[in-house]
């Protein structure tokens, strides 16, 4: 008995179906006098591994470059000001306020939650009047091309699930994220490089790195070929992408092409879509092997993106570095760029870590936005900047007006958005005095997913992907809906 018969043989009861189902579909289209029967099983298994359903309305994103600062930034110090706090430093956070709100295990056998007030100065800017901290004055500079979101919520009160919910929509790893969800509905803008790739930017202070893996960008239950690829930020950008010492090119591509034969042959019998992926992969990986080195040269870039960007963009692994390279990226048609910045847990030291924090995306974010703007580029990407979820406004551990730290706080968070059909200036939602809790205009997690895919072209109630016998969504069952004040 050949290997595929065996395989064949032992088939599980749910791939024999999912496998049948896609054969009386081809049957039903044969009968039709459309193609022969194999014919149309062959059209089904190609259309499915290549073609990508397309929006449903013209999109106002071809791009996103989605900035993801893992740990939860603190929003009451850097763009949730809250003027009346200075007044109850070192009380006790209102029973009112809290409403037995649980706590994470990190703060909830304290015996005090003495108030924090920031030790950061405010000031208001733009034409909107957008209060932002002294930390960020690169960034307050464009407060009027910018989209702010203060009223963010999540349920995931600890870093894996609600990154997870931030990233799939779901606190259980295993689905699809965003950037997954972009590249199976719209596809490729360039044969040559992948539609999404990952970058992780190492930050400047390292006091407390989040773990962070590869679950974050996997395609999940939709094809392989939609998960993220991850460039490293020194060395070569991808493992493996220069062939071995004395294999020419022309070597590689006749090995390719036997592969391909071989993996032709292992589909026509097993049947399997996974095949077509390893197929197209096994292509892309040889065509990057031009594209990119092309791609991550920043010498050919002059001294004036360096001014935008400040000269941390020269140092590979820096976030001005991988902002950088996520706008020349996308000027290559790459469709989603997931950028992750780690060291924003602040359970304690807010007023030695912030500091670096805010350094490191400060001028880079400022930069991109300019850049994008001047190449073009800025009404077709969204960019995205937030976190997991965010901080209380009561102290973890010690505290004093000069330092004190902060732990999780799901309930109410600030993210921002720029570009891509983006109404800018806008200052959505509102927190109470202590920016504990959320009096106006919340906006979930799937609120949110729902509006970026609203601007990428997509109804979220109807971009779905069939798996274990349900319609799956990003947003999930619960009901969700998009923000329209936030949309141009």
């Amino acid at each position: 008995m050949n290997p595929f018969d065996e395989f064949q043989q032992n088939i599980t009861r749910r791939h024999f179906f999912a496998k049948g189902s896609s054969l009386l579909g081809a049957a039903a289209l044969a009968s039709l006098g459309t193609a022969s029967f194999a014919q149309a099983a062959g059209i089904i298994g190609a259309e499915a591994a290549t073609h990508a359903p397309g929006p449903h309305f013209p999109a106002q994103a071809k791009n996103v470059i989605y900035l993801h600062m893992v740990g939860g930034p603190p929003q009451m110090d850097l763009y949730d000001y809250k003027p009346a706090m200075p007044e109850w430093y070192d009380k006790d956070l209102p029973d009112s306020v809290r409403m037995g709100q649980r706590l994470t295990t990190m703060t909830s056998g304290q015996k005090r939650f003495p108030i924090a007030p920031s030790k950061f100065k405010f000031a208001q800017h733009g034409r909107n009047g957008m209060w932002v901290t002294e930390l960020l004055p690169n960034t307050a500079k464009m407060v009027d091309d910018m989209c702010f979101i203060r009223s963010m919520h999540t349920e995931a009160i600890n870093h894996e699930p609600a990154i997870s919910c931030m990233q799939t929509g779901n606190q259980v790893t295993g689905r699809p994220c965003l950037g997954s969800w972009a590249s199976y509905g719209l596809g490729s803008l360039n044969d040559n490089l992948p539609t999404f790739v990952v970058l992780v930017a190492k930050p400047t202070n390292t006091e407390q790195v989040q773990a962070i893996s590869a679950r974050l960008w996997s395609s999940g239950y939709l094809s392989g070929e939609h998960a993220g690829v991850s460039f490293r930020t020194a060395g070569d950008p991808i493992l493996f992408i220069n062939n071995p010492p004395g294999v020419p090119g022309e070597i590689r591509r006749k090995t390719l092409d036997g592969l391909k034969a071989l993996n032709e042959i292992n589909y026509q019998q097993v049947g399997d879509p996974e095949t077509h992926t390893r197929i197209q992969q096994y292509e892309l990986a040889f065509r990057m092997q031009s594209s990119v080195p092309e791609l991550t040269d920043l010498g050919q870039e002059p001294e004036t993106t360096f001014k935008l960007y400040g000269d941390e963009a020269k140092k590979p692994g820096t976030f001005a570095n991988t902002v950088l390279l996520a706008r020349r990226m996308v000027e290559r048609g790459v469709r989603f760029v997931q950028i992750y910045h780690n060291n924003w847990d602040t359970h304690a030291n807010v007023a030695g870590r912030l500091p670096d924090q805010c350094r490191d995306v400060d001028q880079s974010c400022w930069g991109l936005v300019q850049d994008l703007k001047s190449r073009g580029l800025f009404d077709d990407t969204l960019v995205i900047w937030g976190g997991e979820f965010g901080r209380t406004i009561y102290s973890q551990g010690g505290l004093t007006k000069e330092n004190y730290g902060r732990d999780h706080h799901p309930r109410c968070f600030t993210m921002w958005m720029a570009g891509g059909g983006t109404k800018a200036g806008t200052i959505y939602g509102e927190t109470d005095d202590f920016s504990y809790n959320i009096v106006r205009d919340g906006v979930h997690i799937h609120d949110f997913h729902a509006t970026a895919l609203h601007l990428l072209g997509f109804d979220h109630e109807r971009f779905t992907f069939k798996y274990q016998g349900l319609d799956q969504k990003l947003t999930g069952v619960e009901p969700a809906k998009v923000i329209k004040e936030l949309i141009a």
